[in-house]
């Protein structure tokens, strides 16, 4: 999977005039502490291009969740690391790809605990989110809905 990456591309394949074709964008994401930086701008600038900005705060904050994760536990070889966006429907689906086959291991942190609240934020702000095997190691995804008009969780 992380062969077929690219830095910064939309996906042009299956455009119909029958049924509308999701949008993606997919980015490799360097094997660094910045891969969160620029992981939050391949969002921003996808959002603005989608005109979706209504949803840049949560999916910036979600995925700076995800990837900060990837980064810090996910064992890898220095590849596979990856950001991916889509748009089906009503629903931005983003995933992060590395090369771990671990899924990981949310807890609850405690009240003083200074680490650990990342996956109690995605399961906060997330409308879905779970973990899918790849064939390089997994994807750790979470769902947002896309309508302006929705209902506070």
């Amino acid at each position: 999977m992380a062969s077929e990456l690219h830095r910064l591309s939309d996906d042009q394949r299956g455009r119909t005039a029958a049924a509308e074709p999701p949008q993606v964008r997919k980015a490799a994401l360097p094997t660094a502490r910045r891969s969160p930086g620029v992981a939050r701008q391949v969002a921003r600038d996808a959002l603005t291009s989608w005109q979706l900005t209504h949803l840049t705060d949560t999916a910036v904050l979600l995925i700076s969740e995800l990837v900060t994760n990837a980064v810090l536990h996910a064992r890898q070889d220095g590849s596979g690391l990856a950001l991916s966006l889509e748009i089906r429907g009503r629903r931005l689906r983003i995933e992060v790809h590395d090369g771990d086959l671990h899924g990981p291991r949310p807890r609850v942190p405690s009240g003083l605990d200074e680490s650990g609240f990342g996956f109690v934020l995605v399961n906060s702000l997330a409308d879905n989110w779970g973990v899918r095997k790849t064939a390089v190691g997994k994807a750790v995804w979470a769902e947002l809905d896309t309508c302006l008009d929705r209902e506070p969780r």
